[in-house]
């Protein structure tokens, strides 16, 4: 099975913005980058586009669909890690000990309201069982944490929660 993991353009937000589940849009000068995204997915002949609910990769995931005539699936299991207390301040507004907290235990700690990684990674990991069901060549437009998560599962490694996301608008092939 083929499994194309797209990551949604850049956000309109000012960088530096923590914004996981805040439903934030694309920028305005974001139809190139979702042109590309359109040609990559068609060229990979999938047949199923999967997609996050918020807005910034339901509108290129809506696109993607329809240019190749696939089905969308829209899938809230596919949402970012939701940071609570955290989502609409600025990082370096966060307290630093939180950070540290976050950052030695990602998978135990959770912002005040938010959730903790392996929540993310156990909704995510019932995504990839989901595709793996399904045996369908498809694209999953979503996020850097899910995403993480995803291209680990597929590729058969232990997800790090903390690594670098995909660039906005990447386009990863990988066989499962």
């Amino acid at each position: 099975m083929r499994l194309l993991l797209v990551r949604h353009p850049a956000p309109a937000i000012e960088a530096g913005i923590c914004y996981g589940r805040t439903d934030v849009p694309l920028r305005a000068d974001s139809s190139s980058v979702v042109a590309g995204i359109v040609e990559a997915v068609r060229e990979s002949g999938v047949g199923v586009v999967w997609s996050s609910p918020a807005s910034r990769c339901l509108a290129p995931a809506r696109e993607v669909a329809a240019a190749i005539q696939a089905e969308l699936r829209v899938d809230p299991r596919l949402q970012e890690l939701d940071f609570g207390a955290w989502e609409g301040r600025r990082w370096d507004a966060v307290a630093r000990a939180d950070l540290d907290r976050w950052a030695a235990d990602p998978l135990s700690f959770a912002p005040r309201g938010g959730e903790t990684g392996l929540a993310l990674l156990t909704r995510v990991r019932t995504v990839f069982q989901s595709l793996l069901l399904a045996g369908v060549d498809c694209a999953v437009i979503s996020h850097g944490g899910p995403l993480r998560v995803l291209g680990a599962l597929a590729r058969g490694v232990t997800p790090d929660l903390l690594a670098s996301p995909p660039p906005f608008g990447a386009v990863i092939s990988l066989k499962c």
